[in-house]
């Protein structure tokens, strides 16, 4: 293993956006027994400190790869092709109506059923997305299409975010 692999050489993973999370994690724990300080306790100071280190940057690549949302930034990134989420915020007319739309229902929403339909919407919309993604990054190899997945599933986010707030109001 070395420090400056990839997160997926580090997992011993194809670079694609579609994983098994079983096996993630699976081998996250395998990464984390053979790197744990505690394991190297006995070897001095200086050789706890690299398995710190070791430990610290499994631990980011396995957050990274356990969530399809940041595995497609990170797989963009990888590309050339960074998201840039906070200096590039435009998106497509039509997504920011359906942003819009899903507002003012979020707005209008007078109980949790309401909600709950919302939900289950953005949801469907998430998961298409998602799929997008595993296509524009796994298939196509259309790494801009993918860029705008995932800001799109980054609002989308958000926006189930801000609707699961609101749904906790009802409980």
């Amino acid at each position: 293993m070395n420090l400056q692999d990839d997160d997926f050489a580090l997992f011993g993973l194809t670079r694609a956006f579609a994983q098994d999370r079983a096996s993630i994690d699976a081998r996250w724990k395998e990464l984390q027994r053979e790197a744990h300080p505690d394991k190297f306790a006995s070897h001095g100071p200086a050789a706890q400190r690299v398995a710190l280190q070791w430990s610290v940057r499994i631990n980011e690549a396995y957050q990274r790869l356990k969530d399809p949302l940041k595995r497609a930034a990170y797989l963009c990134e990888l590309a050339g092709k960074p998201i840039q989420a906070h200096s590039n915020t435009a998106m497509p007319a039509a997504f920011l109506m359906q942003q819009m739309e899903w507002r003012e229902a979020l707005d209008d929403a007078d109980g949790a059923r309401a909600l709950e339909a919302l939900l289950a919407e953005v949801q469907q919309s998430r998961h298409e997305l998602l799929g997008a993604c595993e296509t524009a990054l796994d298939q196509t190899k259309d790494f801009e299409a993918a860029v705008s997945h995932v800001r799109a599933l980054m609002f989308i986010d958000k926006f189930a975010l801000d609707l699961h707030q609101r749904l906790d109001q009802f409980e």
